[in-house]
């Protein structure tokens, strides 16, 4: 009963969505009498960990990809409905061009993509039909699904049915299988010698940023990836060490003495200087450091909305901007260079007094 009236009153600020951050920095700031920020304690880490996970991943297939197109083929393997939805959001907002999930193409204005199933050419007595009926049903955007049977076989059988329909339109073949470096050489060998080099190669696969890179290093002649399981749960690094904590109370700055799990006390600011690239984190009330900008930004302000909710291609901008801005050795796939943020002297200093204060007061006893 207590909870039928009840209504958040505080204030937020956050780093818009699809900005790149460091690791240690605050994405997201609360404001608000205990009772109220408690609450939301829960929904808030899980959406902004879960989306922040998956946001990276996607992000590092997109470099791997090299300006490749690169397609969401998760849901059928995400943890949850919800959480195939999520996904294929957020790796939009990653640079990913097309999702296979309809409903989140529908919800987010995203592009819904797609091609035949193995099953659709089980169906038919000969793979050759099969392709026949999907490019008459699918004339102007048709990918024929090549690896059923023998990838070879099917990559001529496409070719065959692509010769026979006269198709000119977005046109490809798709490979799900086997040595993609060998065999995406050898269908752009058959499709050249056939004048078809306006048939692109699709391949998908148990794929990740790290296969991706081999066959882009490798000089495979890929057009597109279809990329599913390990990203849409993040196969390698399926969580983030996020946390929701105390910082400041009544004016007072707070911080966390545990070991392992020191917090920094004080609201703070995150500033941006962009060359060089990098960060420096601040207390709230500190003037901004020149030429540098603030990313967390006003979201809501005694408990209401000061903005609308950022739209996909909006954040997808942001996102496409930070990435180009960041050093190479960040952005490679294999080893990466990690970045740190700076802090300044202010917060340093506030750190500093709030660890004496506390250690006098609860620090270990002498006897």
């Amino acid at each position: 009963e207590a909870f039928r009236q009840f209504r958040f009153t505080g204030d937020v600020w956050g780093v818009p969505e699809g900005r790149v951050v460091f690791a240690g920095e605050p994405l997201l700031e609360v404001t608000a009498p205990l009772p109220e920020a408690q609450l939301i304690e829960t929904y808030l880490l899980n959406r902004i960990t879960f989306e922040t996970t998956i946001a990276s991943k996607a992000a590092r297939c997109v470099i791997a990809a090299a300006g490749r197109d690169v397609v969401d083929f998760s849901f059928r393997r995400t943890q949850g409905i919800e959480a195939g939805l999520d996904v294929a959001r957020v790796s939009a907002i990653a640079g990913f061009e097309a999702t296979s999930n309809v409903e989140a193409a529908r919800r987010y204005g995203l592009v819904a993509a797609g091609t035949m199933a193995h099953s659709y050419v089980q169906a038919f007595a000969r793979e050759r039909d099969a392709f026949i009926a999907f490019a008459q049903d699918f004339p102007g955007r048709t990918t024929f699904l090549v690896d059923t049977y023998d990838t070879v076989s099917g990559i001529k059988d496409a070719i065959e049915v692509i010769r026979k329909l006269k198709l000119r339109g977005r046109t490809g073949v798709r490979l799900d299988s086997g040595n993609l470096l060998e065999l995406t050489n050898r269908a752009r060998r058959l499709l050249d010698a056939e004048r078809m080099k306006h048939v692109r190669i699709f391949v998908s696969g148990g794929l990740d940023e790290f296969q991706i890179d081999d066959l882009v290093r490798g000089g495979a002649p890929i057009d597109a990836f279809g990329v599913g399981t390990r990203m849409g749960v993040s196969a390698d690094q399926p969580y983030l060490d996020t946390a929701y904590k105390l910082v400041d109370y009544a004016g007072r700055p707070v911080m966390k003495l545990a070991t392992g799990k020191v917090t920094a006390p004080g609201r703070k600011q995150v500033y941006r200087r962009r060359k060089p690239f990098g960060d420096v984190i601040g207390l709230f009330e500190e003037a901004a450091p020149s030429g540098m900008e603030a990313l967390l930004q006003p979201m809501m302000m005694r408990g209401r909305r000061t903005r609308a909710p950022a739209g996909v291609a909006d954040s997808r901008a942001l996102c496409e901007a930070d990435i180009a801005e960041l050093p190479a050795a960040v952005r490679r796939i294999r080893s990466p260079r990690g970045l740190v943020a700076s802090t300044t002297e202010k917060l340093q200093h506030t750190t500093e007094q709030t660890r004496e204060r506390l250690l006098s007061r609860f620090g270990p006893k002498r006897s």
